[in-house]
């Protein structure tokens, strides 16, 4: 659909990109990425035909676009520029028909039924048209881009350009915006090409990308393979990290603030900060920890200052625990949209807890345990669906600073120190008259502090995974024992 080779050109005598050379495909959508001053708007104002490039071709549809005439071009081409708050005392429907020029001929330029067909249909399928005879000054920002793309749209290109399209937009007007970019580009083969600054929106709906750096071509490729984190730190020159979006398979940049005084400041979670009531142990940490849990509340990965452990009947059934949970703990002056909160139905009298001091790092263990529902993995299907509360919940709290991975080696660790100790005192599968794994609804919690010594990894063998098993597997059993002889004494 579009074709530029080696394309060079700008302002005056000193050229702005540089011997640039791509393909777009029908139907693709095409991201334009790079800092202020890199090229894009200058290389968007080329394929549109605006300004002429110094050396290259441009060819649309296989025809260099100097073959066309003005005319010709806006049949083929659309550009929707950068929103503006400039506006005149046209109607919304006058405006949207303007884009209809290109398309009659004569003198006189007769209105047909099939210009107003298409204008009638842009403005509908925009949602601009029930408000088709309002002036323009009348509207909203995101009102006017929506008429300014009906616009474009009633050209009928091939090919829509797009200039920042976003900006100044609030977020359901840019996803409105994009996901009817989307749905046309696959539905009707519409080609689009677009600047963008948002990287993450770029991510989320362009095919492909194209990086410029200093007026010349960084990388071309799909999102995840242009958006490398070390790659843009380096166009960019500033820190980014970068993580995949939690619902499509997308890569999300996140910027990185420079740290301000006091966030370097050691912090030691320990047993100062635990609270002990009779229904739940708390602890509420002096700064947001970053998590990986299977709480109640707060499950996944996130930032909590505040932990929950809550302590419910053995005949506990609840149609929605989810909301009743929050409920609890707003009841008891927590926020439940900073807290991980978990259920156990041990008595929270016989938890255990253990501050553990390595040479550059330390962890904080609170285990509580009981075996009343234990069940081995291995065979857990011959079990029927029990709804009851779990019965292990384990939380570790690391004085350190913790890459992804080691959250996850951390959860594997504890899992296999908490079995050892299971199978040290002979806890059995009732059911299957085999060695228990853990309860059926055990619940994890791995939580550190972000600061001090980074520790990349949390294996067995590791000084952390060393720590976490001797320190789980010791707790455990201190826990259980604990149960076992209120048990006995029962």
């Amino acid at each position: 659909m579009l074709k530029v080779k080696e394309l060079t050109g700008g302002y005056a005598a000193e050229p702005v990109i540089h011997s640039l050379s791509f393909d777009v495909q029908k139907g693709e959508l095409f991201g334009i990425l790079g800092p202020n001053g890199s090229g894009k708007t200058t290389l968007l104002h080329m394929i549109s035909g605006i300004m002429r490039s110094d050396t290259g071709s441009i060819y649309i549809k296989d025809l260099p676009i100097q073959n066309y005439s003005a005319k010709q071009l806006a049949r083929t081409v659309a550009v929707l520029p950068q929103h503006s708050s400039q506006t005149f005392s046209y109607t919304v429907k006058e405006t949207v028909s303007l884009g209809r020029y290109a398309h009659q001929s004569g003198w006189l330029n007769t209105w047909t039924q099939e210009d107003e067909r298409i204008v009638q249909e842009v403005m509908e399928q925009t949602g601009v048209l029930a408000f088709q005879d309002k002036s323009m000054n009348e509207l909203s920002g995101g009102e006017i881009q929506r008429v300014m793309l009906s616009q474009a749209l009633a050209q009928q290109p091939e090919i829509l350009l797009l200039d920042e399209p976003t900006n100044h937009l609030d977020l359901s007007y840019q996803k409105d915006l994009l996901d009817m970019m989307k749905k046309w580009s696959v539905e009707k083969g519409l080609t689009v090409i677009s600047i963008f600054h948002d990287l993450n929106l770029a991510a989320l709906y362009c095919d492909n990308l194209l990086l410029l750096e200093k007026g010349k071509i960084q990388i071309i490729d799909t999102p995840n393979n242009v958006l490398q984190q070390e790659r843009i730190q380096h166009v960019y020159k500033t820190e980014i990290e970068k993580h995949p979006h939690p619902v499509l398979p997308k890569p999300q940049m996140f910027i990185v603030p420079d740290k301000q005084a006091g966030d370097d400041q050691e912090i030691k979670i320990d047993q100062q900060y635990i609270t002990q009531a009779e229904e739940y142990i708390s602890l509420h940490s002096p700064i947001p920890l970053r998590t990986m849990s299977s709480g109640v509340t707060g499950a996944g990965t996130g930032w909590y200052d505040t932990f929950v452990n809550r302590h419910v009947n053995h005949d506990y059934n609840c149609e929605d625990h989810l909301e009743e949970m929050k409920l609890f703990l707003q009841e008891r002056g927590f926020d439940s949209a900073e807290t991980v909160g978990m259920m156990t139905a041990v008595d929270l009298q016989y938890a255990v807890y253990q501050f553990y001091q390595e040479r550059d790092f330390s962890i904080f263990i609170i285990v509580t345990a009981g075996v009343g529902n234990a069940v081995d993995a291995s065979r857990a299907s011959e079990h029927t669906e029990d709804s009851s509360p779990g019965t292990i919940n384990t939380w570790i709290f690391i004085n350190a600073k913790l890459a992804e991975e080691a959250f996850i080696h951390s959860i594997v660790t504890a899992t296999e120190a908490k079995v050892k100790a299971l199978m040290q005192l002979n806890v059995m599968d009732f059911i299957t008259d085999s060695s228990a794994t853990g309860t059926s609804t055990d619940s994890v919690l791995v939580a550190a502090t972000q600061r001090g010594t980074l520790l990349q990894y949390g294996g067995t063998a590791t000084p952390l995974g060393k720590l976490i098993g001797k320190g789980v597997y010791e707790c455990t059993m201190k826990a259980l024992q604990k149960n076992q002889y209120k048990r006995e004494a029962e």
